[in-house]
């Protein structure tokens, strides 16, 4: 039960190809249960990925995924449940980012979530995810967004 990625062959980084796996295997979750991360290990491009962050990432939302979703309701402008699941679960990955790696750039995490909706959502699913992200980065990350719109 995985999805297609309607993106275009270009190449992507190891990284890039974590979060595809695991909205893949988080979606399968979301739908049907089971373990998500078994379920990565036997989806195309799991090899090429990196293994250790698309791990962490299955994980840690697995684990905090009420949490996550708490943290993006308010952000909402329609019920969690009546989101696309490829919509949700890419708000998943943009919120646990956004509040557990501040390693990575909030611009980063919002242009990979984008990427993921362009790539599995629907016609304009990602420019949903990113005003619902960028919304709350300015909640989690206010320093750090406003350094980067006073430096534009």
């Amino acid at each position: 039960m995985a999805l297609k990625d309607r993106g275009t062959a270009a190449r992507t980084t190891a990284r890039r190809r974590s979060r595809a796996i695991s909205l893949q295997a988080l979606y399968a979750w979301k739908l049907a249960g089971g373990d998500p991360l078994a379920q990565a290990t036997t989806l195309e491009g799991w090899v090429r990925c990196d293994q250790k962050f698309a791990g962490e990432l299955i994980a840690e939302i697995v684990e905090k995924n009420d949490v996550l979703e708490k943290r993006i309701a308010p952000h909402l402008d329609r019920s969690l449940a009546s989101l696309s699941p490829v919509e949700r679960v890419i708000l998943l990955i943009g919120a646990y980012e956004l509040m557990a790696r501040s390693e990575t750039p909030f611009k980063v995490v919002l242009n990979e979530a984008i990427e993921l909706g362009r790539s599995f959502g629907g016609t304009d699913g990602h420019k949903f995810v990113n005003g619902v992200l960028e919304k709350l980065a300015l909640e989690l990350r206010a320093g750090e967004v406003a350094r980067v719109r006073q430096a534009v």
